[in-house]
């Protein structure tokens, strides 16, 4: 009985000391430094958007950029604005696979809001935010084609958008399978879905939940299909500038927020779930297990 009272009053005093050091630590000014000065000082934030990356990130009717992406965004500022002290401006700038990484890295855009991959090889260049989207690469075909897998693709014309980590997975699988594929490139996701639509090409290759988007949008679904295994892994995060430590803070503990209380489920259900603006289509799309599981794990803090 002596050992667990012990242990009751253990836990209760190092409970106490964590209030403490937190409470004189919020009593204390921080000043600060990186991004969150910058913004401060300035009394605007720059948040770098894509034009057509449905529905993370792209352009209304009135052409505002909206989607799930953009939401978790505008959360992230109004967690910034509460740091500051300040209501911030947002300030946007259109970006597209090979500008936003330098966007970033040059101080151009503070966010980057979009459907970027985080990956080892980005990450050494620039940070991400937890995850909060699972996706890979498949092909989108005209219903009737005969690719059915990347194993049916010599020959054929496939049309990637230039600076995505499918352009990389294509060109691997070219190499390593020796498939004898015909690869072009265009600047943005719409463009390349034209290529297709147009009949330039025989496949695109993107993020599944992309091509879902292009179909749900341009109510192209009995026309095209999403086909073959995932031929990538993509995590997808909110981008920002590499050794930026409170911002990262911020970032880690907003996203903790979020999680916990399902506030990032309630933003995906509005997105995948229900029906996008102007199309009136849903992408019908349940949150994987992946997901799921990575969300779970991000509303347990770790101190």
């Amino acid at each position: 009985m002596n050992a667990i009272l012990l242990r009751l009053a253990t836990a209760a005093l190092l409970a106490w000391i964590a209030a403490t050091a937190s409470a004189q630590s919020s009593t204390t000014p921080v000043e600060l430094t990186g991004t969150l000065a910058k913004v401060r000082e300035s009394g605007t934030i720059t948040l770098g958007h894509r034009e057509s990356s449905i529905p993370f990130s792209y352009l209304s009717p009135r052409g505002e950029p909206i989607g799930y992406s953009i939401d978790l965004c505008k959360l992230l500022v109004d967690a910034i604005s509460e740091e500051t002290g300040r209501t911030l401006e947002i300030k946007w700038q259109p970006v597209t696979p090979e500008s936003r990484i330098p966007a970033v890295v040059s101080g151009q855009v503070d966010l980057e809001c979009g459907s970027t991959t985080s990956n080892l090889e980005r990450q050494k260049l620039v940070a991400f935010s937890p995850t909060i989207f699972v996706s890979g690469t498949k092909l989108l075909v005209r219903k009737g084609s005969p690719i059915k897998s990347f194993r049916d693709l010599a020959g054929k014309r496939v049309v990637v958008t230039a600076g995505t980590t499918n352009e990389k997975a294509m060109r691997d699988l070219a190499t390593r399978f020796r498939i004898d594929l015909v690869l072009s490139t265009t600047a943005d996701h719409a463009a390349s879905f034209a290529q297709l639509t147009a009949g330039r090409v025989d496949a695109f290759a993107t993020d599944d939940v992309l091509l879902y988007g292009l179909l749900a949008q341009n109510k192209l679904q009995g026309e095209y299909v999403v086909t073959g295994e995932f031929l990538s892994y993509d995590p997808y995060g909110i981008m920002y500038r590499k050794g930026d430590a409170q911002l990262a803070r911020l970032v880690g503990d907003t996203f903790h927020r979020l999680a916990e209380d399902r506030e990032v489920e309630r933003r995906y259900n509005r997105w995948f779930l229900r029906r996008l603006p102007q199309s009136g289509m849903s992408l019908d799309l349940p949150m994987s297990p992946q997901l799921e599981t990575l969300l779970q794990t991000m509303a347990v803090r770790t101190e």
